[in-house]
């Protein structure tokens, strides 16, 4: 008899497959598949094989239906014992079916140990697999191209197992039989390539040997061509058999998996198809599943899409067969500008790039518009795209019209300043942003040398005739300022500059700084008046080669340079210009240069100018009883200068600090020196006493030396302490930044390394100073919304720059703070603000919490008390004990609470002692005011249990019990009414109770998410019941195995529904049966029990929720490899209000401890 195609293709693959079933590899299995063929059952695992199995088996018939059976003759009359052979065989091809299903189920039960399998395992030995399998396939159809491969035996054979595999539920199966099934289609799309080729040469032949005269005709050799051309077109027919069968029984299946890497696959060789056999694969009937998938909600799916189109759309041949494709999807495309994932907008504007190159007219001006303000983007290789994108739009036709013929057209002098022209005016009139440096850099790698055109700037800002504005000739300083820097420092790979590249910036460097090193004096003459020009343009030294003074014998470039350097900051009194010419000052002034003494003359003409200057004006001020506003002017300008110069320089032997301290005492003492005068005057005395300690940083130093820095420092601590009540603010907020880097400097940590020769210099503020730091951080820097000034009427930039301010005066008290500076107790200051003002200092108070808690946990723990503590005091005077914990300021107490429950993070063995220990100080705390005597009143501080409820999820069952009992003990103190509890107590022992804390984190477990609901008390509730609700081993809740229960979305989830770039619903949720339901409800879920033993024995427990969810209705168990909740993060604002995020907050273990 003669074997069935399905019998043969399961005894050729029935050794692989009982091998890899034996093999220690376990291969997962996917609950549902997202192709709706396969049916929504509800359980699956029932008919797993014979799904297979008949899934293969027709397949094999649909391949069988399409073409003709080739079957062998037989005899009609079979031989003796035929029959007895026949059987025999039957019985050999029916066995290796039968394994060949058993290996199939072997491997969907072993599934559940392991997730791995070939194409995801870790490891050396698999790292290289997919290529080498990928390969493997191709090798096979490669060798096979001229023989088997239209045999109708191995080909159709293996298409009809990998169908069938490719349709199984088991998804290393699925996986691996569609990367296999692609693969072989790649293959045979280029075996069609070759066959087309070959019909083309074929029917060229023909026709030449037929347009030959009679003579010379060969007969033969037509005949032999015309049996050629029946054979190839017969492969042909072969090949797109086979093509179409794995494209309809394979591809439109799996490009809409569940599993983003099988969709991905689709999406890249259905790609490779297009490219490679155009005439075919290039219609809309297959670029619409690229089309649909743009919209895949997985970032390599979205990412494969782009990349088969860039390779589309570079082939300005295949681009007319695109035109209806384009104008579909071009929306989505341009929208991908915006993906959230940085590699996917990267590619969706290198395609729109391409698009702009191949088709012309495409890409409206709304389009481009939607792309340009890409270019400003913080990711580099975005705008650096996107910077390709706008030079193609916008220079590129300009430049080239404008351009000679050659191939310098680009560099030539009409072109670069069309460039230039076009350039400013895009930033100057599309008014995306504030900085040109980030235009500079998207459009580096694109028009890298037309930016490095330092000579066609220069020309433009130095000639009268090129009537360039004033904002234009601002945008071209700074332009020119960033291409400068970006020649000579770069933004190197990540895999470093190479020789060549480093040389190139090498000689960048070079010629730029030989081309300005002539231009920069005339720059700044031209510019000295402007500030807003002079201080970038002194910028330029930092970029520049300076050496090349000495070796090119530029001194007298260096001469002019130091007179317009010595004439701006004489002129000028901004400090980003005095900044500037310090620093470039600073630069010029280093021993190793030649012109070191020529430099360093100058820069002491300029402080010994400066100098009698202030002394002169001095004079005026402590002489005269009334100064005029420009004699205020030049005194704080003056000022300005020295203070400027004392950063980068050493001034010392000018001795400015006995003027400027005889200055600032005047002023504390009397009162009648202008703020703009005592500003300056504190930078330098502090520069000045910083400037010292260099000086005696050596061992040498004699004490009088040190005796003397102290003394002077000390005074300078007063100065700055007398400040801090200052009327003015800005003497305020200046006078405690120095007084805090003071403090910091002179904290004992100067004396580490060896420096034990400072210890005198050691200073430890007293406690009327910390008082004062701390009183400052008030009133400065925890402003409530109402004394921010202005609000909305202020400028956004001002704002700005208001909270950069107050998160600086912050950031010094808490380094002050860890650094043993400040006691540890003064952190309750901050502390006690980190829910209030979160958004603002939320980081900064955060790592304060950390690095206090590495240096002494059980301090810290007191000092999170302390600050719970403070708040519900100053509560409790301003609103009574009457209803306080219904205020909303009550509330917000609660939530820092508990983000401090929070920040003790996992280690609840680690922590155990600490959070006893707090519990117990809070119920000392909260019952330390009693009643009058008589009286059955609450205690005022009893509502403090409330918030100390929010630290017992992190509490172990048994130190639970002993807490229940010295609570006990300690109300048998406190007269309360017979059969009444206080609210108070009855939620902090419900806190205390195990029932609330069924999910309690083990330390070897994970937080699961769920929800909660309030549950009415029932009174059917057996003893036994009672009991065993009290063990700790009931306190686990059965391992989810099945698929995830989802009910009604959270708004989180129904918020991503929404965006964009989510895909169509891949997937189908299956709801858990009724049994399976229910377990999972009485496992989690419990009554609160009744206990008579307790206080107010005559009332009932119920469940009692703490954040008021009024809205909770039904629960939701979510998966626990959802990848929703992973990333939740707790916003400061979302606190008060649980049922926004589907949590019961009470229970901490349903948070994620890095949104700590």
């Amino acid at each position: 008899s003669v074997s069935s195609p399905l019998q043969r293709a399961v005894g050729s693959a029935q050794r692989a497959l009982s091998t890899s079933s034996s093999s220690s590899i376990h291969l997962p299995c996917d609950d549902r598949d997202s192709d709706p063929s396969e049916g929504d059952s509800p359980s699956p695992s029932a008919d797993e094989g014979s799904d297979f199995e008949d899934n293969l088996r027709r397949s094999v018939k649909k391949r069988s239906a399409k073409r003709p059976l080739r079957t062998t003759p037989v005899a009609k009359h079979p031989k003796k014992g035929s029959q007895m052979v026949e059987g025999k065989i039957q019985k050999k091809l029916e066995s290796p079916t039968n394994n060949l299903f058993d290996a199939v189920k072997a491997a969907k039960s072993d599934m559940q140990d392991s997730g791995d399998y070939p194409l995801t395992a870790q490891g050396p030995s698999w790292k290289k697999f997919q290529g080498s399998f990928c390969e493997f396939v191709r090798t096979l159809v490669y060798q096979c191209q001229y023989s088997l491969l239209y045999d109708g035996f191995p080909m159709d054979n293996l298409i009809s197992l990998l169908t069938g595999l490719s349709d199984s539920q088991v998804r290393a199966f699925r996986h691996t039989s569609t990367l296999a099934a692609m693969k072989l289609m790649t293959s045979l799309v280029r075996v069609a390539l070759q066959l087309s080729l070959h019909k083309d040469n074929n029917q060229r032949q023909y026709e030449a040997e037929r347009n030959k005269g009679p003579g010379q005709r060969a007969p033969e050799r037509l005949e032999s061509l015309l049996e050629k051309r029946k054979e190839l077109q017969e492969h042909q027919e072969e090949i797109e058999g086979m093509m179409n069968a794995i494209f309809r029984g394979v591809f439109v299946h799996r490009y809409r998996d569940i599993l983003p890497e099988i969709r991905a696959i689709c999406m890249e060789e259905i790609g490779c198809w297009m490219q490679s056999y155009s005439t075919s694969f290039l219609t809309d009937s297959y670029l619409k599943y690229i089309g649909w998938t743009l919209h895949d909600k997985h970032r390599e799916v979205r990412l494969k899409c782009l990349k088969a189109l860039k390779g589309l759309y570079s082939n300005q041949e295949l681009t007319s067969r695109l035109e209806l494709f384009t104008s579909r999807f071009k929306d989505r495309m341009v929208s991908m500008v915006m993906d959230r994932e940085y590699d996917v907008a990267v590619e969706a504007v290198r395609l729109l790039t391409l698009i702009l190159k191949n088709m012309e007219g495409v890409l409206t001006t709304a389009d481009c518009e939607s792309i340009y303000p890409v270019v400003y983007a913080s990711n580099r290789s975005l705008a650096s795209a996107a910077g390709e994108f706008l030079y193609w739009k916008l220079f590129y036709p300009e430049c080239e019209t404008k351009a000679g013929v050659g191939r310098e057209r680009r560099r030539s002098p009409r072109a670069q300043r069309t460039f230039f022209h076009l350039l400013l005016s895009f930033f100057v009139e599309s008014e995306l942003h504030d900085h040109a440096a980030y235009l500079v850099d998207s459009l580096w790698d694109c028009a890298g040398p037309q930016l490095k055109d330092w000579e066609s700037m220069t020309s433009l800002l130095l000639q009268k005739d090129q009537n360039l504005g004033d904002v234009q000739e601002n945008t071209l300083i700074e332009i020119l300022v960033s291409s400068a820097r970006q020649a000579a420092e770069g933004h190197p790979p990540v895999g470093g500059l190479t020789a060549k590249e480093r040389k190139l910036q090498a000689d960048d460097k070079v010629k730029l700084t030989e081309h300005l090193i002539p231009l920069l004096p005339q720059l700044l003459a031209k510019f000295s008046a402007d500030a807003e020009k002079v201080a970038p343009l002194l910028q330029l030294l930092n970029y520049f080669d300076l050496s090349i003074y000495c070796t090119r014998r530029l001194e007298k470039h260096l001469e002019l340079l130091l007179q317009q350097l010595q004439e701006v900051v004489v002129k000028h009194a901004e400090p980003a210009v005095l900044e500037a010419g310090a620093h470039a000052l600073y630069l010029l002034c280093k021993p190793e240069f030649t012109f070191f003494s020529r430099v360093d003359f100058a820069r002491s003409q300029l402080v010994d100018l400066l100098t009698d200057r202030f002394q002169q004006e001095l004079d005026e001020l402590l002489q005269s009883s009334f100064l005029d506003e420009d004699e205020v002017y030049s005194l704080a300008a003056t000022l300005k200068r020295l203070s400027a110069f004392y950063n980068a320089h050493d001034l010392t032997r000018w001795e400015l600090y006995e003027p400027c301290y005889g200055l600032l005492r005047k002023a504390v003492d009397t009162g009648e020196v202008p703020h703009q005068v005592v500003l300056p005057a504190l930078t330098l005395v502090y520069f000045s006493i910083l400037w010292t300690l260099t000086h005696i940083s050596g061992p040498d130093a004699s004490q009088k030396q040190v005796l003397g820095l102290r003394s002077r420092m000390v005074a300078f601590c007063e100065l700055c302490q007398s400040c801090l009540s200052d009327v003015d603010p800005e003497i305020q907020e200046q006078a405690f930044i120095l007084l805090s880097d003071m403090l910091l400097i002179f904290s004992p940590q100067m004396i580490l390394g060896g420096r034990d020769f400072l210890r005198p210099l050691i200073f430890f503020p007293e406690a009327s100073l910390q008082s004062e730091l701390a009183s400052f951080l008030m009133d400065h820097v925890f402003l409530q919304p109402g004394d921010l000034g202005s609000g909305h009427s202020q400028d956004d930039h001002v704002q700005i720059e208001q909270l950069h301010q107050r998160r600086r005066l912050l950031a010094g008290f808490c380094k002050l703070l860890l650094y043993g500076v400040l006691e540890l107790d003064a952190a309750s200051d901050v502390f006690k603000h980190y829910n209030k003002f979160y958004n603002d200092y939320g980081d900064i108070i955060k790592e304060t919490l950390t690095r206090a808690r590495q240096i002494d946990r059980s301090h810290c723990s007191r000092i999170l008390l302390l600050s719970l503590k403070q708040l519900y005091t100053e509560l409790l005077q301003e609103q009574g004990p009457q209803g306080l914990s219904e205020l909303p300021a009550f509330i917000e107490m609660r939530d820092l609470a508990r983000r401090f429950a929070l920040s003790f993070g996992p280690q609840q063995l680690q922590n155990r002692d600490l959070v006893v220990t707090l519990h117990k100080e809070g119920i000392k705390f909260s019952l330390s005011e009693l009643p009058p005597p008589g009286s059955s009143g609450e205690p005022p501080n009893l509502a403090f249990l409330e918030l100390l409820s929010e630290f017992s999820p992190r509490l172990f069952h048994q130190d639970k019990q002993l807490l229940l009992s010295y609570l006990e003990k300690c109300l048998q103190r406190v007269s309360q009414a017979p059969g009444h509890l206080w609210g108070p107590v009855t939620t902090y022992c419900h806190s205390l109770s195990p029932v609330e804390n069924i999910t309690e984190t083990s330390p070897q477990g994970h937080p699961r998410s769920k929800k909660r609901r309030i549950e009415p008390h029932r009174e059917d509730v057996s003893s036994s019941q009672e009991e065993s609700l009290q063990l700790p081993s009931l306190l686990h809740t059965p391992i989810l195995t099945s698929t995830a229960v989802k009910g009604r979305p959270l708004l989180g989830e129904l918020e991503e529904m929404a965006e964009g770039s989510s895909a169509p619903d891949l997937t189908h949720d299956r709801p858990l049966s009724g049994p399976q339901r229910s377990r999972f409800l009485g496992a989690q879920y419990f009554p609160t029990p009744h206990n008579p033993s307790g206080p107010g024995g005559g009332n009932q427990l119920t469940r009692l929720s703490l954040m008021e969810e009024d809205e909770e209705e039904e629960l939701e168990i979510l998966d626990e490899s959802s990848e929703e909740w992973q990333d939740i993060d707790m916003q400061p604002g979302n606190h008060s209000s649980s049922s926004e995020h589907g949590l019961d907050l009470l229970d901490t273990t349903e948070l994620n401890i890095e949104d700590f």
